[in-house]
Parts: C-alpha cells; structure tokens; sequence
C-alpha cells in the first residue's frame, strides 16, 4: 500500500459552494452517510464501475467519500481515491484495510481543483455524485481531463436541475441553501462540458427514477 498524502494547496474559492463548508457539511455526513446517500445512490454507482471494469490500467477516483465503490472495481484495476474530507476519508482507508482491498493502491486527501498528480497519468477518471458539491466546479472537470491519458474516458454520475416541472421548482427554493446541505440543487448540466479535451460519447438516466445522469466523455489528444 502506498503512503497517503495530504494536499495542502486549496485555491481560492471563485463561486458557488465554499471549501471550508464542504468540508463542516461532510464531517456530519461521514459517520450516516453509508446508509442514507450511500444507499440511495448505490445503484448508480455500480453501474458506472461495470463500465470502468472493462478497462485495464489506472482509475482515480474523484471524491471517493467513505469509499462505498471500491470494494466494486474488479482486481485487475489500479484504483486511487482522493477527497477533501478527513473524516469521510479515514472510513474509506478502514474498508481498504478491513477487506484486503489490493487493488487500491492510495487514498489521498486533496483538492480536486489543483490534483497533485502528472498530466495523462489514468486511464480513466471517475466523479460519482461530486460535480455538484464543490467549488468551482468547472476546474474540477479542467484537472479530471488534465490527469486522464489521451483516449482515456471521464466519467461523470451526478444530479442535475431539471429544465421545468415540479422537481425545478422544488430545485430553485433548496438552492440558496447549498452552503447549509453541501449540495447544489439546480446544478446545470452545461457546467460539465466546457472543456475543450472531452467529447461527451454517451448520456444516459441512472437509478433511482432516473434522478441521476450517467455520462462517458472521452479525452482527445491535443
């Protein structure tokens, strides 16, 4: 098992959800988090691992929280998890350690804005329900494409605002809240595809009642 390492460069807070709340947010998630979210979102998350396990190489997961996934990537992957939550981050290295889970070979906490990894460096990138609960979200998505390989896929599995009915009502009142629940409710899709690297290949609705979105974008070389 490699050496965890701590980052310690965040970078300033542009817009949208702070650092600091994120961080008070998901110090009360941890110790319930497996058992609310976690089970809500479980199916959703398997379904984006059965695709990563078909590739071979390296995966780095984005906010890998408690690390609910990684007991799901087959044995042939290389995995490392990184997240900004000390308290979310020292239940994922029990699970490692508990359930002899070689395959992952680092679990690091560090900004997702500023990755402290090579450029081209995994051969896929995965953020599962993460997009919308950090700051500056579209650096995130820069940094994911800057450390996947060219050909390497990023996949993306998160809530995003609907465009009209009662849920985007309901989505626009919780809104001025994000810094209190630590996740934006009318997070737009559109802030996933501004990097000029990544050509989205698939998009499709994810379990439960197709709240969640599954998305596949592949990095083009320069």
């Amino acid at each position: 098992m490699r050496a965890y390492i701590v980052a310690n460069n965040p970078l300033p807070e542009k817009r949208g959800l702070d650092l600091n709340s994120v961080r008070t947010s998901y110090r009360a998630w941890a110790p319930v988090y497996d058992k609310t979210f976690g089970a809500v979102t479980s199916r959703g998350r398997r379904q984006a691992i059965k695709h990563i396990n078909h590739h071979h190489g390296r995966v780095l997961e984005v906010g890998v929280g408690t690390g609910l996934s990684l007991k799901h990537y087959d044995p042939h992957l290389e995995v490392t998890g990184i997240d900004v939550s000390t308290h979310m981050l020292a239940k994922a290295r029990k699970k490692v350690q508990k359930r002899a889970l070689n395959h992952v070979t680092g679990i690091h906490e560090m900004d997702a804005r500023a990755m402290e990894f090579p450029d081209n460096h995994f051969d896929v990138v995965v953020a599962m329900y993460l997009i919308s609960v950090v700051p500056d979200p579209e650096k995130v998505i820069a940094e994911m494409a800057r450390v996947c390989k060219n050909g390497g896929e990023v996949v993306i599995v998160n809530h995003f605002a609907h465009e009209k009915g009662a849920l985007s009502v309901v989505e626009k009142v919780i809104a001025p809240f994000a810094n209190k629940i630590g996740w934006h409710s009318d997070f737009a899709i559109q802030q996933t595809q501004g990097s000029k690297d990544l050509v989205l290949r698939e998009k499709s609705k994810c379990s439960p009642l197709g709240m969640f979105t599954f998305m596949r974008m592949e990095k083009q070389a320069a």
